[in-house]
């Protein structure tokens, strides 16, 4: 996961400011629009920022995504896209996947607990924003999104990985490490790279962020942001023909459960979980 040095900054700081100490919720106009991808088209532009993004950091790498990866496509997978108001450009993005219908990418590399593993978790990976002004909102936002979207389908467990320093980022956040004292990992979807892998209770947080009055407290839970839209699509995007026959050449038969398809937009209250879905137990086949 990538954003400019500036924008880790500008994270550093806003993590640091008080929380809001009214329980009222607010109302936010924020500078971009932040939504799931619908269209091929929208998909493109989350790939365009996300290239440029990790192009920053790790050239050689980047040039494997410059256009979608199959991934983008899967069951029980969404990929947000930021754009900018002012001229529909993209400025952020991330890739969210659950484990409804198969492992999370980083179960490649690692061997999560088991007790995690029986629970709905999601991983955001491919994040990547603008490094212009205001990356570390955008970066916040996609956040709060990744949280709403694991209360809206009933996630459990955010799992996330991050390099250093970014890391530091996350467990500024509450993240934790789902192995303490395991430090970092290698991860075969993230090029190799060393990554700590780290968690986060989608059901405590609202405890958690108060009992320590934490900024996500104000931003994820007690200000409405009418710019976050997260209707979810009751379908994947369609793979083009070519990824689909490649992919179909390479991979073998997945049979899980499937997530409640629910349609929604920003959610009010943290409490308001859903089935994520008809049983955990019968999981990937095949």
């Amino acid at each position: 996961m990538f954003q400019s040095n500036s924008a880790l900054v500008e994270s550093k700081r806003m993590l640091s400011k008080p929380a809001a100490k009214s329980w009222e919720r607010n109302e936010e106009s924020l500078p971009f629009t932040l939504k799931i991808v619908r269209t091929q088209a929208e998909l493109d532009k989350a790939v365009l920022i996300r290239q440029a993004a990790y192009d920053r950091h790790l050239p050689d790498f980047a040039k494997s995504l410059v256009k979608p990866e199959a991934a983008d496509y899967d069951k029980g997978t969404v990929v947000l896209l930021a754009e900018s108001k002012e001229d529909g450009s993209p400025v952020g993005t991330m890739r969210i996947q659950t484990n409804a219908y198969k492992p999370l990418c980083l179960e490649q590399s690692i061997n999560l607990p088991q007790w995690l593993k029986e629970l709905p978790m999601a991983e955001a990976t491919r994040l990547g924003v603008t490094n212009q002004v205001g990356g570390r909102l955008v970066t916040t936002a996609l956040f709060k999104a990744f949280y709403m979207y694991c209360q809206q389908i009933g996630v459990e467990w955010m799992v996330i990985a991050g390099r250093a320093p970014v890391d530091r980022m996350y467990q500024r956040m509450l993240f934790e490490d789902v192995v303490p004292g395991q430090g970092f990992v290698p991860l075969a979807h993230a090029n190799n790279l060393p990554h700590r892998v780290m968690s986060f209770n989608v059901k405590t947080a609202f405890e958690r962020w108060s009992a320590v009055n934490h900024p996500l407290l104000n931003f994820a839970a007690l200000t409405h942001h009418p710019d976050i839209s997260l209707d979810i699509p009751r379908k994947p995007l369609p793979m083009p023909i070519e990824m689909a026959l490649m992919a179909a050449a390479t991979s073998t038969l997945v049979i899980a459960p499937a997530i409640l398809p629910i349609q929604t937009s920003e959610t009010a209250s943290n409490a308001n979980y859903y089935n994520f879905s008809s049983s955990l137990g019968s999981k990937y086949a095949g």
